[in-house]
Order: C-alpha cells, then structure tokens, then sequence
C-alpha cells in the first residue's frame, strides 16, 4: 500500500501560462514565442487557454539551456528536436552530458591553475 501523492503522468497538462512561465523563470510570452516557433504544443481547453505538462516543462527547460548555455539559436533547437524525433536518439541528454563535461574540465583546470604558485623564483631569492 502506497501514501502520499498518487503517481503524476508527466503528459497531464496541469499548469496555466503564468505558472508555468514562473517554474521555468520566464516571461509567458516567451512561452508563447516558444508555441509560434513550433517548439513547444500546449493543451488548450475548451475556452482556449494554455495548460502545459511536465514534459512540457522538462522541453522549455531544454530549450533555455541549448539557448543560454550552448548558443543555439531556436531554428537549431528546432532541428535538433525534429533529429531527436526521427533517430530516437536523445541528442540533446548527449549535449548535455558533453557540456557538463566541459564545464568541470574548466573548473578543474582553474583549481590546478590556482594551486600553482605563479613566482618560484620569488621565494628562492
């Protein structure tokens, strides 16, 4: 027997524009650049209002990354989505995975980079 919350099905659409835009930390109307560039596809109830799922969310969260952290412009996002759709390759966890390792590579280097003393000579002298 389980408590607690019942499992949540990621392709419910439950949250309205102005939730969802505050979980991501955008401007709703991003969201809605984001629909006229084919890259996100709301649900839309009877009286046409957007509701967005968990998958919906996990996508714009995609998108802010490939954008912010990794210069793609959205006509690459949306190529890199039809790719992913058409191979059934996740191409964009690859990306990920590819610039995290990039990042602590960086982060590794500028350690070793501050624990060498940059004057030997100085202290000989």
């Amino acid at each position: 027997m389980t408590t607690g919350q019942p499992d949540r099905d990621p392709t419910r659409p439950v949250y309205v524009i102005s939730v969802a835009a505050t979980l991501v930390s955008v401007h709703p109307r991003t969201l809605r650049i984001y629909e006229d560039e084919g890259l996100i596809c709301p649900a839309r109830t009877p009286t046409n209002i957007r509701l967005y799922s968990e998958n919906d969310i996990r996508r714009v969260l995609w998108i802010r990354h490939l954008t912010r952290d990794r210069g793609v412009n959205l006509a690459g996002i949306r190529i890199l989505f039809e790719l992913e759709e058409r191979l059934g390759a996740r191409i964009l966890e690859a990306l990920y995975a590819e610039g995290t390792a990039a990042i602590e590579a960086s982060a590794a280097a500028v350690r070793d980079e501050s624990t060498v003393d940059p004057d030997p000579a100085a202290k000989s002298a």
